[in-house]
């Protein structure tokens, strides 16, 4: 039997947290009214509570860690290009080798 998981849209998981972070409610409380599972509304309440200051950081901030992972997935990319390009240059020095009969044994 498959289980179907509820999709709660982003509005509902804020309104949630955000009750719940009030503490004018208990945790059971808010989870009857929006019809959610009470452990789910304590995770949006963590999450809230740890991510909520990046909503106000400044973009100076987001686009600087940004561009670091954009850094960190370039350089990855050239050692990639880098290691093909060495062993195509090993190919083609190879089926030189062997047209020219030098050497019978490319590696």
């Amino acid at each position: 039997m498959t289980r179907k998981y509820k999709h709660h849209s982003s509005e509902l998981k804020l309104k949630a947290a955000l009750e719940a972070a009030n503490n004018q409610k208990t945790v059971n409380q808010i989870a009857s009214n929006h019809g959610v599972a009470p452990v789910q509304v304590t995770q949006w309440k963590k999450h809230l509570l740890e991510e909520g200051a990046q909503l106000f950081q400044s973009k100076k901030k987001v686009k600087l860690r940004q561009a670091h992972e954009d850094v960190g997935y370039l350089q990855q990319q050239i050692g990639k290009l880098t290691t093909q390009i060495e062993w195509l240059k090993k190919s083609k020095e190879c089926s030189l080798r062997q047209e020219k009969n030098v050497d019978r044994f490319c590696r």
